[in-house]
């Protein structure tokens, strides 16, 4: 049966029908409005990560600088001793202590300070003439360390020394070394540094960056210099011995970190 609508009530249908649309028109626009804030709040998040990355001005540069010095030796240390060689170890020990006496009474009469003569080793051992087993007799080894701290008079105080223990008299060895390295030292470290500086700053030149200041320095332990060591030669116990102090080179390196500013 069809149904019949009177103008009145088509037009309130009408009315429904509009209202209906706009309200769906609203919320959608809503939704919408609702996403582009959201959008707009991940993008300044973004932003403020991009803000906090690292400024160029926390960039660094690190070099190592090496200052060298040489320097003259003014002391020496003489290694010296006697050896002595009898039938019982009582006998050998008693002629190696008066020749132990001996070089130490002629070289503190040298000049020699007695805090620089030094008792460095004392050896007794059997000699063996066979296969017996049976000692032949003993052997006696007394050593002295001497330091000689005028190079001036070091050739005839060794010679002293060496006709004071007569043929028992024996020398290991004679080293040349700096009583005293503070004053090259803080010239090496100038230098080492100087060197570093001069190096960072070529960097920087080459990256196309100003040099900024130091941010940090350490230094390595300076290498010692070695002594220079020479046996004395053969040679008449009447004559200085010949003493030729050379030089010795100090070693300092740094290691600086530079900002680029």
């Amino acid at each position: 049966m069809a149904v019949q609508f009177s103008s009145a009530q088509r037009a309130v249908a009408a009315g429904v029908a509009s209202a209906g649309l706009l309200i769906a028109a609203f919320t959608l626009g809503a939704g919408q409005g609702s996403a582009a804030p959201a959008a707009a709040s991940d993008a300044a998040g973004k932003a403020a990560l991009t803000a906090a990355a690292p400024a160029a001005g926390s960039a660094r540069i690190t070099v190592t600088g090496t200052g060298n010095v040489s320097g003259v030796p003014n002391q020496l240390s003489l290694s010296m001793g006697v050896q002595t060689s009898a039938g019982s170890v009582a006998t050998a020990l008693r002629q190696a202590n008066a020749a132990a006496r001996s070089v130490a009474a002629v070289l503190r009469r040298s000049g020699v300070a007695a805090p620089d003569i030094e008792t460095s080793g004392l050896s007794i051992y059997p000699n063996y003439s066979n296969s017996s087993g049976v000692p032949s007799g003993y052997q006696v080894s007394e050593q002295l360390t001497v330091t000689l701290r005028r190079l001036s008079t070091a050739g005839s105080q060794i010679s002293a020394a060496a006709r004071a223990g007569g043929n028992a008299t024996t020398i290991d060895g004679v080293s040349l070394n700096l009583s005293d390295t503070s004053t090259l030292l803080a010239s090496a470290r100038a230098k080492a540094v100087a060197d570093a500086k001069a190096k960072a700053a070529a960097y920087a030149r080459a990256l196309g960056r100003p040099l900024g200041p130091v941010i940090s320095m350490s230094e390595a332990a300076p290498a010692q210099p070695l002594p220079y060591a020479a046996t004395p030669g053969a040679s008449r116990a009447g004559s200085p011995v010949p003493v030729h102090p050379g030089t010795q080179q100090l070693s300092v390196t740094v290691t600086v970190v530079f900002a680029l500013a």
